[in-house]
């Protein structure tokens, strides 16, 4: 049995925001809320996948909408207390246990505080091993469940229940609802019984942010540096070191879109590097080709902290480290590249491993 104390919260943040491959909301308001509601509620205990009984009721819960509008909106406890609230009283069953939808900043801690506020323990584990940026986007609608019931919470007061199809019309519906509380809400869908989790749910990915932020957090004396010690813990690689020159962001159908353009140094001086993201960066290209591409995770560390930078925390002149990771495997597969490959994004490229773009990658 494992209890969250504060310092696993600062480490779950960074580990958090570089699995969350920019997106996933600001991990620093995250850490605040989940901190603040562990030091008035207590510690919460984290279930691992082994721990879970077949009739244990599983339930989601995360932030919807920009990244950016986030940063200005800060959800309260009665927020982000609300869509469950909702839930329980809609569908009638007890929750018993909360969870991430996705791995990345901010998403990784409201299901923290949430825990904390409600006395239950939160699953070792998301639905996606990354974020994504729309709701029919895990391992959940890869498997064929429906999200059935959605419930969705704002600022004001405003609590929405609604019966989607299937995941694309949840994500449509939930994200239109989304836009009309501001651009940012907070939902609790896809819930689950602990067989359905097991079968779905990724494994151990708090345990995994925890490790990130370890590593990133040690002192800097070591022998190896702790983005090389990260990248083998994941299987990573660096793309590119350079510097941020030119950065286009707007917020568009209730995300934040755009380009980052970064000028190369030392062993990439010749070379220039394009990202682009919705919410998440979702494709970088070196020289105009392909080095990375979703659903494989590609992060933004500042080059002398190694700390990780957001999509909407990225500026002008910053001095970076661009890497990449390898997806989880069941997101390699036909229906997961269907789902969130690079051409359901519209870019002109089908999805290639980073494995193999690597071995093909010439610089300058």
């Amino acid at each position: 049995m494992k209890w969250l104390n504060e310092e696993d919260i600062e480490h779950i943040a960074i580990g958090a925001s570089v699995l969350g491959t920019g997106g996933g909301g600001d991990p620093y308001i995250g850490k605040l809320m989940a901190l603040h509601a562990i030091r008035k509620y207590g510690p919460v205990q984290v279930i691992t996948m082994d721990e879970l009984k077949e009739d244990h009721w599983i339930v989601p819960i995360s932030g919807m909408g920009s990244p950016s509008v986030l940063v200005e909106k800060i959800p309260s406890f009665e927020m982000l207390m609300a869509p469950l609230v909702a839930y329980e009283k809609a569908s009638g069953k007890k929750i018993d246990i909360v969870m991430p939808i996705e791995i990345g900043g901010v998403n990784s801690l409201i299901p923290v505080a949430v825990a904390a506020m409600k006395g239950i323990p939160i699953l070792d584990g998301d639905a996606m091993g990354r974020a994504f940026p729309e709701a029919q986007m895990v391992t959940f609608h890869l498997d064929g469940l429906k999200p059935e019931l959605v419930t969705i919470a704002d600022e004001k007061g405003n609590t929405v229940t609604i019966e989607p199809a299937d995941g694309h019309w949840s994500e449509k519906i939930a994200r239109s609802i989304t836009i009309s509380m501001g651009g940012s809400s907070i939902v609790a869908d896809y819930g689950v019984t602990g067989t359905q989790a097991k079968k779905s749910v990724i494994p151990g990915t708090l345990t995994l942010a925890q490790k990130i932020g370890e590593i990133l957090k040690q002192p800097r004396n070591g022998a190896v540096h702790p983005i090389e010690q990260m990248l083998t813990l994941l299987d990573g690689h660096q793309l590119f070191r350079g510097k941020a020159v030119e950065i286009k962001r707007g917020i568009e159908g209730g995300f934040t879109r755009g380009k980052a353009v970064f000028e190369g140094s030392e062993e990439n001086d010749l070379d220039s590097c394009v990202l682009s993201f919705q919410n998440e960066h979702l494709l970088a290209e070196i020289n105009n080709k392909p080095i990375a591409m979703t659903p494989d995770l590609i992060a933004v560390l500042d080059e002398e902290t190694g700390m990780p930078i957001t999509t909407e925390g990225l500026r002008y002149g910053a001095r970076v480290i661009i890497v990449a990771f390898p997806a989880n495997e069941r997101w390699r597969t036909p229906i997961g590249i269907e789902t969130a490959g690079p051409r359901y994004f519209k870019y002109p490229y089908d999805y290639t491993q980073l494995e193999i773009l690597i071995k093909e990658f010439v610089p300058s």
